[in-house]
């Protein structure tokens, strides 16, 4: 199988595992649970970040509770703004109307009126800090050996455009492409999997959305539109080299995703496609590369050794002592 037929066929397992995934009972449950936690202003983000930086689910006590956490005794509260909000009934002018609205005795004409009169300071508390039942994920942290590791990352990091370091990343970020500084970080405490994986989304990232890469601002795509097309690129040309990042990926690109129509990934295909191309090549090459020369070492290594049994050698005789 040609090479454009083959990430044809991996694109289009994933667009297809991604749609089987939206209708899994996982999915739904995962939706019901986060369905529970507030999206937060800047500004309680801000708070957030202030008090708790590693923080990455915040949510009030009962919430918790109500999801079968139990915040740990001695926790420090992270403390937020929250509104108060007064209530006024309000009716609509002209004839009055008897009709009964579908939640009980209340007339259709009566409105409730919400009313901003100020904040008051509530306490919330991070996953990090509770313990019980364990959320439902979409997203699944990959285990394994990979099969030629080590020549897979030197591969990796001789095509990529700037370094590629594996060090300690802080928080729950598997790596980052830093803009700033140019250079990839991966999290050195992760399996072999997650490193080839996440160095791939990385250097889709490094090459696709850098901003010197002279891209206009209005032309440039959108932050769920970068994460589909770093994650989908790095599922296939993972998937291309032999190595399931599927738990992953699925996941991780549907919760980047704006609906379940997968408009990201659709109107990103070519991108896609192109791309991971253009990667699987450059590694295939620096692979083969890697392996002459490996091949080289081997053979001057054996003509060494031959060479070193034909020389003539004298003769040594054991001494004897009487």
């Amino acid at each position: 199988m040609e090479q454009q037929e083959k990430i044809k066929e991996i694109t289009e397992k994933l667009e297809k595992g991604i749609e089987d995934l939206f209708q899994s009972e996982n999915y739904k449950n995962y939706l019901k649970t986060m369905s529970k936690f507030t999206s937060y202003s800047l500004n309680n983000t801000l708070l957030i970040a202030l008090q708790k930086p590693d923080s990455t689910t915040v949510a009030g006590y009962s919430t918790w509770k109500s999801l079968g956490r139990q915040v740990r005794k001695g926790e420090k509260a992270i403390q937020i703004l929250a509104p108060i909000i007064y209530k006024k009934k309000r009716e609509d002018e002209g004839e009055e109307d008897n009709r009964i609205s579908d939640r009980g005795d209340k007339p259709l004409n009566e409105e409730t009126e919400k009313i901003l009169v100020g904040f008051k300071v509530v306490n919330v508390f991070d996953y990090a800090q509770t313990e019980g039942e364990p959320l439902p994920e979409i997203v699944h942290k990959l285990d394994g050996t990979v099969e030629g590791y080590s020549d897979f990352m030197k591969a990796l990091r001789e095509i990529s455009p700037v370094p590629v370091i594996l060090q300690t990343v802080e928080g729950s970020a598997n790596g980052y492409y830093d803009l700033t500084n140019r250079y990839i970080a991966i999290d050195k405490d992760m399996s072999q999997t997650m490193h080839c994986k996440t160095g791939i989304h990385e250097l889709a990232h490094a090459i696709l959305h850098d901003r010197e890469s002279g891209i206009e601002k209005d032309t440039a795509p959108d932050n769920e539109s970068k994460e589909v097309q770093a994650e989908s690129i790095a599922f296939t040309v993972c998937n291309y080299f032999g190595i399931d990042t599927a738990e992953y990926s699925f996941g991780y690109i549907s919760g980047w995703s704006s609906g379940k129509d997968l408009k990201e990934l659709k109107e990103s295909m070519e991108v896609i496609r192109k791309t991971a191309q253009t990667i699987i090549a450059g590694i295939n090459e620096k692979l083969d590369g890697i392996c002459l020369s490996r091949q080289r070492g081997m053979e001057i290594s054996e003509n060494k050794h031959t060479d070193f049994l034909k020389q003539d050698k004298p003769l040594h005789k054991k001494s004897m002592r009487h």
